[in-house]
């Protein structure tokens, strides 16, 4: 079965006038050259360290972007959105400061530090049986005057996200090769992608996934959105579902999915935290053994460029999963 990649439906001017709207809202995360990666890697490689950003993730960008973009009446009203990670967190962070009331349907599974974060950002959470209850839950209240705020299947929240990119494109002091960028709904990497190629065509970005979160990689295979159960330890790449939008925006700007096992993604999050001083999660420590998995294929002279998307995860999580494969 084809797709029509024709449904993507964000460009370069969306994400540069989420830019200038989330202005001052959110922080210009660091962008530096690393010398033990590319030592590792073995050509010029630069990390953007998006796990500094508020609510330790890029997820704030696009909420921003869709919540500054919200009437009087319906900030008035209130939004819902389904989330047991980062989404959450910024949704709750954002709706706090922009003045209304953010509720947020969580499955019952959902780990704890996320509801306390999530609670302390400011956000009601309501506890669900699984996710699809959740996404059903939603669309109710919804239906009562609440905006629903899709984590990942919204232009508005694509376009903020996509923010990302242009810092990247602007800070990492000249032409990037490669870049490599987690994916769990697509919504991230649509928007980097919309960023980064529509600045420049030629570069290539490759798709990250853990084993057990692949839910990419299986709508492609399947031609459409397929519903998973994710079994990955890096839970904020577990969305249960693509959408035909952002499979659309991965079929135009992924060179490819890398899928790495949850064993390679503990051992980079230990050695990023030891030689690079900075706590990654497991879904954003997988694109370092993601660009190891590539290294032979990397050309003398070309540039590499790793986004590192979150920092929320519990360190008796990452002392479990150290004894767990033997890391």
């Amino acid at each position: 079965m084809t797709f029509d990649v024709t449904a993507f439906d964000v460009t370069l001017a969306d994400v540069q006038a989420a830019a200038a709207r989330i202005a001052g809202k959110v922080r210009r995360t660091p962008t530096y050259y690393s010398a033990g990666l590319s030592a590792r890697l073995g050509v010029e490689t630069w990390v953007k360290v998006e796990s500094l950003q508020l609510g330790g993730s890029f997820k704030v960008r696009g909420c921003y972007n869709k919540l500054m973009g919200l009437s009087d009446a319906e900030l008035a009203r209130g939004v819902v959105t389904v989330s047991g990670g980062n989404h959450a967190i910024a949704v709750s962070l954002v709706a706090r400061a922009v003045g209304t009331r953010a509720l947020v349907l969580m499955p019952k599974a959902t780990p704890a530090l996320n509801i306390r974060l999530t609670e302390e950002a400011g956000g009601q959470v309501e506890l669900c049986e699984d996710s699809v209850a959740a996404f059903a839950k939603a669309e109710d209240y919804a239906a009562q005057g609440m905006t629903n705020v899709h984590s990942y299947d919204d232009p508005a929240i694509i376009a903020g996200h996509g923010t990302l990119g242009l810092e990247l494109a602007a800070d990492a002091g000249g032409r990037l090769d490669h870049v490599f960028i987690s994916i769990g709904g697509g919504g991230f990497s649509a928007g980097v992608g919309t960023a980064l190629k529509g600045l420049d065509p030629a570069v290539r970005l490759h798709g990250v996934e853990t084993e057990g979160a692949t839910t990419m990689t299986q709508a492609l295979a399947a031609g459409e959105p397929v519903a998973i159960r994710p079994t990955s330890i890096a839970r904020t790449l577990g969305a249960p579902f693509a959408t035909k939008r952002t499979m659309a925006a991965a079929r135009q700007f992924l060179e490819e999915i890398i899928v790495v096992p949850d064993a390679e993604a503990v051992r980079e999050l230990v050695w990023v935290l030891q030689n690079g001083r900075v706590l990654l999660e497991p879904a954003a420590a997988c694109v370092v053994a993601a660009a190891l998995a590539r290294k032979d294929s990397f050309r003398p002279g070309e540039r590499v460029c790793l986004v590192l998307c979150g920092s929320n995860v519990a360190l008796e999580d990452i002392e479990g999963w150290r004894k767990s494969f033997g890391v």
